[in-house]
């Protein structure tokens, strides 16, 4: 690996040094520079496009090219007659200007190469074949190859530091816009252009007058041969190892056509390739946005999901997953428009950890614990969503969409404490929701906009957890609190809860355009929720018959049936200015609030007004360098688990008792970001800095058995403000045929809360540096050398924890004969601690895939994963009252064979 990494940076350079330098300035006919013209060198003898650049805001290009050859340079602009010169270059770099005329007709000059980008106001169009390499077999491959794009370690899409908020192929939404199940699943040879649009709208009607420099979407052009025909590609494949008979089937079959499009992705495999992961279905918004926090009000209704472990990078000892998904576009008529999808996954997994964990505050006689872990999860994940969008014309659109999920999971457990010993968990669930969401857009005329939206949620949760104790000793003190019957073999408890949410958010919006520099908004809507929860704690005896247990701590209470009503009624002011560079919006919203718990025949009511003040300026140094700072006032309010007065067993080791007497917490938010996208000298800069500070916020106070890990713990309206910062930073930058990126994440917080009635202060600091070096050859084999570098510095009560984690990365890709595709990733990871390396492993994956030549059907690939064959892998993690280290085993040394057929 070394010694070829060395062959191409050698290469590279010599690249480097052969070349010159071929630039001047674009004006128009009466002298004024051109920004965003577009300017190619083409090889007079190749006939190929070697350079090619994009004028700068002085109208300033620069093009690398090769000495002693001769070039046909041409220039474009919007509504000027194409320019043209021929150029024969020596040993000396060259200065040739242009000077444009207006045209009103066609190109005199016919335009012999596509331009690689072109930028037209916020959209930048990417000719994917122009950096294509042809080792490409994925969206996710082609994006990876354009400045200013990234892929990050979710699967999602990045331009200029922000995620992608949709997808889009030919115009029309790719399951409803998620990007990782595009980058993963759209085939690459079926890529023409990738269209980024930047403060994208998701309606037409509001583009004018809504802020929405952090919205970006990607719509991919199809290629004319993959219009109104099926495309896609099938994936077979098995392979042994020495746990199990090895198998693969990838369907995926595309349809698009003016009026419809078809979508089906179908994945079975035991090789741990995750198609759809449970984080990606409960990320998964299906397009729905929430209309309650952009007025100021953050009501969390919050997760009872069960609290399973996560996969690592799609790693674990063992995982098998079948995965289905179908999405349609229907556009009977031009006013109507129809779409859905469906999804389905079902994945059995296997994990194994061993963890180390420190308490907080060592003097509090909490004692340190490892544990050790074996874990079967068993999940069925589905989703549903209808949507249909009516736009008669160019005045009114009415939007309704419907989304149903629905699922059932199941986690067992086998969990051995040094503290508690050996102990059996079991939980499950089978919960569902219905999210529907009702939009219309009215616009009265050129200055009146209106805009109606509703959306209603209703969801019903169902968690079961079973603990069975061995060691009844080590549990002796909780059993008493509990009130379990002692006389049994050992402690075998359970708790079913029901938490039941329906919710409606209502917003009217109107807009009044004052003139082409300010406008004003008002809004009035209301947020209704309501929420009932229930759970019991029981005792399983040796005879199967169930025991109702009696606390001896918390009033004896072991039992919740609450009702929990919110009503937020709020009106809203925004004004918008334009002066020069900059827009100012500043805004404000009125709320009257009500909170409502009813439990044991008692109701606790919380009613009060508040002023939700917010801010956003946006500075437009140039066409594709801005600044923006936010500024939020925020009211967070929690969910009814938090009022529940009735013990509630977490886990067998985290008691929790609620307070009816919670109040709101106040939150203000600042963020103040920076983006530059210089086609000119291919720079690409972004810059952020991120600031919270909430008052009142509800923390936890926990007491521990005394030398137990046990704890029960109770929320309260902390008076010590708690405070996050993070700042974020990338500057990539291409060198010929090198693109170099340096980034950096830091993340503080500091929160306080009361460990063993003692007031503890928890802060967090990590740091994550990142750098690549990637070669950008066109045929060539090309490489990526990475280094990553974090640090997770903890400050728990008196107690500090700082581990470090180093990991260079080698990657590289090359097209061997026009025939065979050879691609191959290593990565070292050291894992240690102030003191010592606590542990080191590294992976290598390799590929090697036959295709004759480019248009052939089929391919044959042999792929291995985890080549050296590494059993584990370490991370770390915090928690309120803990730090920990995890060995995290995973899936051995797998060798695969697979045929693909591409349609």
């Amino acid at each position: 690996m070394k010694k070829t990494a060395l062959l191409m940076l050698l290469l590279v350079a010599g690249s480097a040094f052969s070349q010159i330098k071929i630039e001047g300035v674009v004006k128009d006919s009466i002298g004024e520079p051109l920004e965003l013209a577009n300017v190619i060198a083409i090889n007079q003898e190749t006939q190929k496009l070697d350079s090619y650049g994009i004028t700068n805001s002085d109208g300033r290009y620069k093009l690398s090219v090769e000495k002693n050859t001769s070039y046909k340079l041409q220039v474009s602009y919007i509504g000027m007659k194409t320019g043209q010169e021929d150029i024969k270059t020596l040993e000396t770099n060259i200065t040739q200007g242009f000077s444009l005329q207006n045209d009103n007709t066609l190109d005199e000059i016919e335009l012999v190469y596509e331009m690689p980008v072109t930028i037209k106001g916020d959209t930048i169009v990417y000719n994917a074949d122009s950096f294509n390499k042809g080792t490409e077999r994925k969206l996710a491959d082609v994006l990876k190859n354009l400045p200013g794009v990234e892929i990050n370690d979710d699967g999602q899409i990045e331009v200029e530091g922000k995620t992608v908020g949709k997808v889009m192929v030919d115009g029309k939404d790719f399951f409803d816009g998620d990007s990782k199940l595009a980058t993963e699943n759209i085939p690459a040879n079926a890529v023409d252009k990738v269209q980024v649009l930047k403060n994208y709208a998701e309606v037409g009607q509001l583009s004018g007058v809504t802020n929405n420099q952090d919205n970006i979407a990607i719509n991919i052009k199809l290629k004319e041969g993959k219009k109104n025909f099926w495309f896609g590609n099938i994936t077979a494949g098995g392979g042994t190892s020495d746990k199990n008979e090895l198998y693969l089937l990838q369907p995926k079959l595309f349809y698009y056509s003016p009026e419809y499009s078809i979508n089906i992705i179908t994945d079975l495999n035991n090789l741990g390739e995750v198609a759809f992961s449970r984080r990606d279905y409960f990320n998964f918004t299906g397009g729905f946005r929430n209309p309650s926090r952009s007025s100021g009000t953050n009501i969390n209704l919050g997760s009872n999901n069960l609290g399973f472990l996560t996969a690592q990078n799609n790693r674990a000892k063992d995982i098998n997953t079948k995965f289905g998904a179908a999405n349609f576009s229907w556009s009977p008529n031009k006013a109507l428009d129809l779409s859905g999808f469906a999804i389905f996954s079902n994945s059995k997994t296997e994990l194994q950890e061993n963890r180390d964990i420190q308490y907080t505050n060592k003097d509090l006689g909490i004692p340190d614990e490892s544990t050790e872990s074996n874990t079967l999860q068993r999940s069925d994940l589905g989703m549903v969503k209808l949507s249909a969008k009516y736009k008669p014309n160019v005045n009114n659109q009415l939007d309704y969409d419907i989304l149903g999920r629905i699922s059932k999971e199941s986690q067992d457990q086998d969990f051995f404490s040094t503290v508690n010993g050996s102990i059996a968990q079991l939980e499950n669930s089978s919960p569902y929701s219905i999210n529907q969401n009702l939009n219309y857009y009215y616009t009265l005329n050129e200055t009146n906009i209106f805009a109606l939206e509703v959306q209603h949620l209703l969801q019903d949760e169902d968690p079961f957890y079973n603990a069975i104790l061995e060691d009844k000793d080590n549990y002796e003190g909780t059993a008493n609190n509990l009130g379990l019957d002692g006389a049994q073999i050992g402690y075998n408890i359970g708790q079913d809860k029901r938490v039941k949410s329906n919710q409606m958010d209502t917003k009217l919006d109107y807009w009044n355009i004052l003139n082409n520099k300010s406008d004003i908004n008002f809004t009035v809507g209301t947020i209704l929720s309501s929420q009932q929860f229930d759970s019991d704690i029981f005792q399983f005896l040796d005879n199967d018959s169930r025991f109702n247990p009696t606390p001896t701590i918390n009033d004896g209470l072991d039992f919740n049936a609450i009702k929990y009503n919110f009503s937020d009624i709020y009106l809203g002011a925004h004004y918008r200015l334009k002066s020069g560079i900059f827009t100012f919006t500043p805004g404000v919203s009125a709320h009257a609030y009500s909170a409502k718990n009813t439990q044991f025949n008692t109701t606790v009511t919380d009613n009060f007004f508040r002023l939700l003040p917010d801010f956003n300026m946006r500075m437009q140094l140039k066409k594709s360098e801005q600044i923006t700072l936010n500024y939020r006032m925020q009211t967070q309010f929690t969910d009814v688990s938090k009022f529940a007065q009735g013990l509630v067993l977490n886990s067998y080791s985290s008691l929790f008792s609620g307070s009816p007497d919670l109040e709101s917490a106040l939150s203000h938010n600042v963020n103040l970001s920076y983006f530059s996208f210089n086609m000119f000298n291919y720079t690409n800069v972004f810059a952020s800095l991120n600031y919270n500070k909430s008052i009142d916020n509800i923390r936890n106070t926990s007491i521990f058995e005394p030398g137990s890990v046990v704890r029960v713990s109770s929320p309260f309206n902390s008076g010590f403000a708690d405070e996050s910062a993070s700042a974020n930073a990338r500057f990539q930058r291409t060198f010929g045929k090198l693109r170099a990126s340096v980034r950096g994440n830091l993340n503080y917080s500091k929160f306080n809360q009361f460990v063993q009635n003692v007031q503890s202060v928890s802060e967090s600091f990590s740091q994550t540096y990142r750098t690549e070096l990637r070669t950008n050859f066109k045929t060539a084999p090309n490489i990526e050398l990475g280094y990553r570098y974090t640090i997770q510095d903890n400050n728990q009560g008196n107690r500090d924890s700082k581990f470090y984690t180093k990991s260079p990365s080698v990657e590289f890709d090359a097209l061997i004969f026009k025939s065979f595709t050879l691609k191959s990733d290593y990565s070292y990871n050291n894992f240690s601690d102030n003191d010592k390396t606590i542990n080191s492993y590294e992976f290598w994956n390799a590929s090697l895939a036959y295709r004759k030549d480019k248009d052939a059907k089929l391919e044959y690939e042999i792929k291995a994963t985890n080549l050296f064959n590494t059993k584990a892998q370490n991370n770390t993690s915090t928690s309120a009252v803990s730090v920990s280290a995890t060995e995290y085993f995973i899936q051995p040394l797998f060798v695969s064979f697979r045929l693909r057929y591409e349609l």
